[in-house]
C-alpha cells in the first residue's frame, strides 16, 4: 500500500529459488544504508505515537506497540478505493520468504520473491516492456504484492490511496485484501485484468475475483507502506489481511491491466523496508 498522495495456487511443496524478480543487484546498496534508514526510522517515530507499522514478517507475531485501534470490517462490507501493486513483495511470509537484496535504497530490486520453482518456460522472455516506468519493468519470474484498499467511505473507486478518503468522513477505516502473485509467460496463467476486475455487489464497490483459495490470509493492525516511509513512520491506520499462498498470473494481462486501468496505475511501485523494530509492529493472534 504505498504513500498516500494527491489460474493455479502454486503448490506450498515448492521450494527451489527462481532467478527472476532482482533487477536492481547489480547496483544493490551496502548494508550499511539499509542500517541507516532503519535507525532513522527509529529516532523519528521514538516517543511521537505513531501505530503500529507494515510491513512485517508474518511469521514474527510479537509486537509491542500500544496504540490500539478496532481492526476494520470484513472487506464485503467496505467500498473498494483502489488497487495497485509494489515490484517485490513488501511481506515476508507464506511462500514469498527469499529475500532479492538491498536494491537501490529507493524500493525497486528488493522486497521478497517467490520461494517456489518455475518453468523455463514460465521464464522465457516475453519480448515486451510491462510496466517499465523510472526503473526496470516487470519480467517473467518477477513477484508482485497487490493491494486492494477498501474504505469504509462513501467513494468510488479511483487513482491513489487519496480515492479512499472523503470530506465527509476524515478518518475512515481502511483495510487492505493482499495477494502475491508472481508474473510468468504463460497464457495459461490466470487473467490479471480479471483478478482485478470491478463491480457493485450489495450496493458496494467491489474486487470480483480476489482469489479465496491461497490459505488463510494472516490479520494484523498496521500503516500504509511504499518507500516513502522508510525512515518516517506513516499515520495512517489500515488492518491487514496477507493470504500466504502465491498465485501465477500471466504477464500478458499485466501490461494489458497497465495499459486501462481506472485507478491510472502504469507501473509497479516500490517497496518500504520490512518494519522489525518490535515498538512499531502490532500483536499478531492466531
Amino acid at each position: 500500500m504505498y504513500k498516500l498522495v494527491s489460474a493455479t495456487v502454486l503448490s506450498t511443496a515448492a521450494v527451489v529459488a527462481i532467478g527472476g524478480g532482482v533487477h536492481a543487484a547489480s547496483s544493490a546498496v551496502s548494508d550499511d544504508v539499509i542500517a541507516e534508514q532503519r535507525a532513522k526510522l527509529a529516532a523519528s517515530t521514538d516517543g511521537a505515537g505513531f501505530g503500529p507499522q507494515a510491513p512485517r514478517d508474518l511469521d514474527t507475531t510479537k509486537g509491542t506497540n500500544e496504540r490500539a485501534f478496532a481492526a476494520a470490517p470484513d472487506y464485503t462490507e467496505m467500498n473498494l478505493c483502489n488497487i495497485h501493486m509494489h515490484e517485490g513483495a513488501e511481506h515476508k511470509g507464506g511462500q514469498f520468504t527469499k529475500y532479492a537484496g538491498n536494491g537501490n535504497g529507493k524500493g525497486y530490486g528488493t522486497g521478497f520473491l517467490y520461494s517456489g520453482s518455475l518453468t523455463d518456460a514460465e521464464l522465457a522472455d516475453d519480448g515486451m516492456d510491462v510496466g517499465k516506468g523510472e526503473y526496470d519493468g516487470l519480467e517473467p519470474g518477477d513477484t508482485i504484492e497487490v493491494h486492494y484498499v477498501h474504505t469504509t467511505a462513501q467513494v468510488q473507486p479511483g487513482p491513489t490511496l487519496g480515492a479512499c478518503l472523503s470530506e465527509s468522513i476524515g478518518n475512515p477505516q481502511l483495510r487492505v485484501e493482499t495477494q502475491v502473485y508472481v508474473v510468468v509467460n504463460d497464457d495459461a496463467a490466470l487473467d490479471f485484468t480479471e483478478l482485478t476486475e470491478v463491480g457493485m455487489v450489495d450496493g458496494k464497490h467491489q474486487a470480483l475475483n480476489i482469489p479465496t483459495n491461497t490459505g488463510t490470509p494472516i490479520q494484523y493492525n498496521g500503516s500504509t507502506t511504499g518507500p516513502g516511509y522508510n525512515e518516517k513512520g506513516s499515520p495512517l491506520q489500515v488492518s491487514w489481511s496477507v493470504r500466504p499462498q502465491v498465485v501465477k498470473v500471466n504477464i500478458k494481462t499485466v501490461g494489458a491491466w497497465f495499459g486501462n486501468n481506472i485507478f491510472d496505475e502504469k507501473y509497479a511501485h516500490g517497496v518500504r523496508n520490512l518494519v522489525t523494530n518490535p515498538s512499531l509492529l502490532s500483536q499478531i493472534t492466531k
